[in-house]
């Protein structure tokens, strides 16, 4: 069983930046990025291999970047630029496991 403890997320200004964090209790070999906003379905927002191989959905692309830690078997979100419309609870998820989620909320 992997257990993803995830860390981040908080209120933030549009145009500000968080970082969010995902710690996995074992190697992962690919992470992925999910958000969930109110009233929508729950959407992949970036996936990275353990050969750092990365993607993104368009809309967040050269604002979002994901990265991984393989020695701190950890993946990062950090999230530049946040638009009020990337308000939403944020998932880490690698294979069948998923973190807790923690909400971003981009306001002014």
């Amino acid at each position: 069983q992997v257990q993803l403890v995830q860390s981040g997320g908080g209120l933030v200004q549009p145009g500000g930046s968080l970082r969010l964090s995902c710690a996995a209790s074992e190697h992962i070999f690919a992470f992925t990025w999910y958000r969930q906003a109110p009233g929508k379905q729950r959407e992949l927002i970036a996936a990275i291999t353990s050969r750092n191989t990365t993607d993104y959905r368009d809309s967040v692309k050269g604002r979002f970047t994901i990265s991984r830690d393989n020695a701190e078997n950890t993946a990062y979100l950090q999230m530049n630029n946040l638009k009020p419309e990337d308000t939403a609870i944020y998932y880490c998820s690698a294979g069948i496991w998923w973190s807790q989620g923690t909400q971003v909320t981009v306001s002014s």
